[in-house]
């Protein structure tokens, strides 16, 4: 299974406009919080994910959007 958490916290952060600074700041975090989930290092927590998806406008499921590894 492939997540792509990290890959779409950038690509909505980008469409909005963003710097990672802005967006940490909602988050009440610091830049490299962001950094952090955007390069896979660290992963949102359930709370964090919804704030996300609530920034971004988007569901949850768009959010953590993944691949599965299975072919069919």
């Amino acid at each position: 299974m492939k997540v792509k958490i990290a890959e779409n916290i950038k690509l909505f952060r980008k469409q909005l406009g963003l710097t990672q600074e802005q967006l940490a700041n909602k988050l009440c975090g610091k830049k490299s919080l962001v950094s952090n989930y955007e390069n896979g290092y660290s992963t949102p927590d359930i709370f964090t994910l919804c704030k996300l998806a609530e920034i971004f406008d988007v569901t949850l499921d768009e959010l953590v959007e993944w691949e599965s590894d299975e072919k069919k």
